[in-house]
């Protein structure tokens, strides 16, 4: 009898998680400036979206042509019936949306060490690789794994935060500045982006450059599992500022905890005048969303409706993040300063998401 073989597992995607007709635009009540500052973000991705392919499945970069030459002379005070005229909606599974908040961070930082500043920050090693076919195991998505060869030219995992804190990258030339707060560069490789000022004033822009290739773990996670997060007596909030208050309060805990999210992200200089998201233009405050590129495609426009009132309405899907994964998870971008930090930092939303595609893309997927 000939060997059976399996059908290998369907990657997960927006296909695989279902899939079903949204209400029309128009039923959505579109508010004028909210539309018109998605059509401008719009606008920015479609060079991406006419030439990537979509990793969704759910469109064909022939599909966006027509929006996107139409929006380039679209009144942005019109805004509302651009998206009416050119858009249908879907659901992805049952639409549940989980929403949380990114912003740029400033932090503390200096080009060349001095006293005061003694923590690297790490340019993109060059020994930081994708496995070559047969080397690993290929990821879900179809992807070889990140990691490094060894002295023996066996491929292995990339030195996690850890091994990378503890000097693995030490002395060979990887580091591009130097900041005085350990806790304060986590978050900062957490939100992907953000900046550092000298005490002369002088400002270096970070923008992301690699991941090390290990899974992201979420620290507030481990905190409330550990009993921290809370309202009684020794516990903190769960917010970006609360665990950053625990770090500091604990410091040897807090190392430790943070050692827990074995994933560390690298950073290249940005020239750019403003943070850059995962399809290489500038995010948009109160109108980019990270997305799982799995579930919704980049560029999209994507509408929210949650128990947030600042959160609903209409976004475009322009970046990615280690922790945002899965169908209708989205991280929202909400600018630099400290109104950011703050909202950014504590934002938690729950509700519905809609994902708009070009018409005609839901027909040819059978709906």
């Amino acid at each position: 009898m000939p060997p059976t073989t399996r059908p290998p597992a369907a990657t997960a995607s927006a296909l695989t998680a279902g899939l079903a007709r949204g209400p029309a635009p128009s039923a959505l009540g579109m508010a004028p400036g909210n539309a018109g500052a998605a059509l401008n973000a719009f606008i920015l991705s479609c060079p991406g979206l006419v030439r990537r392919a979509d990793g969704s499945g759910l469109t064909q970069p022939q599909d966006w042509s027509l929006a996107c030459a139409a929006a380039r002379t679209w009144p942005r005070e019109s805004a509302t019936t651009f998206f009416d005229g050119y858009f249908e909606t879907a659901r992805v599974g049952d639409g549940s949306t989980f929403v949380t908040g990114y912003f740029e961070p400033e932090i503390a930082g200096v080009r060349t060490h001095q006293p005061g500043f003694d923590v690297p920050v790490y340019g993109v090693p060059t020994d930081l690789v994708r496995a070559r076919p047969g080397d690993a195991t290929p990821l879900p998505d179809g992807r070889q794994p990140l990691g490094r060869y060894d002295e023996t030219g066996h491929f292995v995992p990339y030195f996690d935060r850890g091994q990378i804190e503890d000097g693995a990258l030490a002395g060979k030339g990887l580091e591009i500045a130097w900041v005085a707060d350990p806790a304060e560069l986590f978050f900062l490789q957490v939100q992907g982006s953000g900046r550092l000022r000298a005490p002369d004033g002088s400002v270096i822009r970070l923008g992301y450059g690699a991941v090390n290739g290990w899974d992201y773990t979420g620290i507030g996670t481990i905190m409330a599992q550990q009993g921290l997060i809370g309202t009684g007596p020794g516990q903190y909030p769960g917010s970006m500022q609360g665990i950053l208050r625990y770090i500091h309060d604990h410091p040897a805990e807090g190392d430790a905890l943070m050692r827990q999210n074995r994933s560390y992200v690298f950073f290249r200089e940005n020239p750019q005048p403003s943070a850059v998201g995962a399809m290489g233009v500038p995010v948009s405050p109160r109108t980019t969303v990270a997305a799982d590129p799995a579930f919704v495609p980049l560029g999209a426009p994507v509408w929210l409706q949650v128990d947030r009132p600042n959160v609903s309405g209409l976004w475009v899907a322009q970046d990615t993040g280690g922790a945002i994964k899965g169908p209708n998870r989205f991280d929202s971008f909400w600018g630099a300063g400290a109104d950011a930090r703050l909202t950014a930092g504590g934002m938690s939303a729950r509700g519905q998401a809609l994902v708009l595609l070009p018409k005609g893309a839901l027909a040819r997927l059978g709906l």
